[in-house]
Order: C-alpha cells, then structure tokens, then sequence
C-alpha cells in the first residue's frame, strides 16, 4: 500500500490504522497538536484524495465506511 502523507506544515498526524483495497487507501489519522481525528482516503483508480474529520466516538465507523461521512 502506497504511504499516505500524514504530515502539514501545522501537525503531524499519527497513524491508528490502514486499509487497502481495489486501489482503495483508507487511514485512519490522530492530529494529536488538535486532539482531533480524520480519515484520509485515497482512491488509485481515479486520483481522488479527500480527508474527512470525524469525531472520536466515531472514528472506527468512519474508518469501515468513510463514503457515508464523506456527504
């Protein structure tokens, strides 16, 4: 699975967990400078890269199924 990019010039993220399928990357980020959580997917097919921020109490749900966070 290809490295996603987990830092920006205000944080760095830490990994909790990965996914690779079909081409589809899903990683599961802590921001701990924010004490905030994101879900960063990246679909190979297409190009398209988008992060979604969740909240922590639905960070694994998010993480499973990021297209229902995605709206």
């Amino acid at each position: 699975m290809p490295a996603m990019e987990t830092t920006t010039p205000h944080t760095e993220a830490r990994e909790l967990a990965s996914r690779s399928s079909d081409g589809m990357s899903v990683v599961l980020l802590w921001h701990p400078r924010e004490d905030e959580v994101s879900v960063n997917v990246a679909d190979s097919h297409t190009g398209e890269i988008f992060q979604i921020p969740v909240e922590r109490h639905r960070a694994m749900d998010a993480f499973h199924h990021p297209f229902a966070y995605a709206a």
